[in-house]
């Protein structure tokens, strides 16, 4: 998958609700140092104990005292790396061999009393039909759960006064013609319609494009504090099939609501 510059990230104009948003790659909070580390992004100090996992690779290592990683893994194609501590926001970022071969430094925040964690996993959904073009295809971890995910959790009993987020840590697969306009698959004859987001059953976004940190604000009137609330994510048709329906295979992980 090619990473897309922040410069070069284009607002998707298309038909929704009236809660509804687009949403399009994240640019996460790392950089280059001089070794591989995972910091407090307020206090730049080191954080130790972490848990650095790829997925794809089955590969786990942790942050030492110094808060130093190292990726001894075979990293080929783009893959996802996930970091998590417990106080801390969950945190994804997409890797390629390039990234991978050079020391980077990895920002986590702190989170707060209101944030759940809806789940780590990675999750793959579509019909397990995809060719080789399709984004990120040789990365797919999983088999498919099917076309849609859903989850159900609890939000704190004063989350009207605070902004509401979902945040996805990382997607990929993606195929619609935004993605394939920006170069992040090679299919030539075919796009799939977004993945769609839903709380507690309103479309509250669609997803262009793969990436990261992906923030979709969530409408106060769709909130039930203190209450059970319901996240799903269904993903994309081949809009040029019509024999029939040919799901669009992307995977994603580390789902949370985070509030400010």
């Amino acid at each position: 998958m090619k990473q897309i510059p922040i410069s070069l990230l284009l607002l998707a104009i298309c038909s929704l609700s009236v809660n509804a948003a687009v949403m399009e790659g994240g640019v996460s909070k790392t950089g280059m140092g001089n070794s591989s580390i995972i910091v407090d992004n307020a206090t730049n100090m080191p954080v130790s104990g972490a848990k650095v996992s790829i997925p794809k690779n089955n590969y786990t290592t942790y942050s030492d005292e110094q808060g130093a990683f190292n990726l001894n893994a075979d990293i080929k194609n783009p893959t996802i790396m996930s970091v998590e501590k417990d106080g801390y926001r969950p945190f994804s970022l997409t890797i390629d061999q390039k990234i991978a071969a050079k020391p980077i430094i990895v920002g986590i925040e702190k989170s707060n009393v209101q944030d759940v964690i809806i789940s780590s996993e990675m999750f793959h959904l579509g019909d397990d039909n995809f060719s080789a073009a399709s984004a990120n295809s040789n990365e797919f971890k999983a088999k498919s759960i099917g076309p849609f995910y859903s989850k159900s959790f609890k939000i704190a009993a004063n989350a009207l006064s605070k902004k509401n987020y979902l945040v996805i840590g990382s997607i990929i697969g993606i195929d619609t013609l935004m993605a394939r306009s920006m170069k992040q698959n090679s299919i030539v004859n075919s796009f799939a319609s977004p993945p769609e987001v839903y709380f507690n059953g309103s479309k509250i976004a669609e997803i262009q494009l793969n990436g990261d940190g992906q923030r979709i604000r969530i409408p106060n009137n769709l909130l039930r504090p203190g209450q059970m609330n319901e996240i799903t994510i269904r993903t994309g048709r081949n809009l040029k099939q019509t024999a029939y329906i040919d799901y669009d295979d992307i995977e994603f992980m580390n789902l949370s609501i985070q509030s400010e």
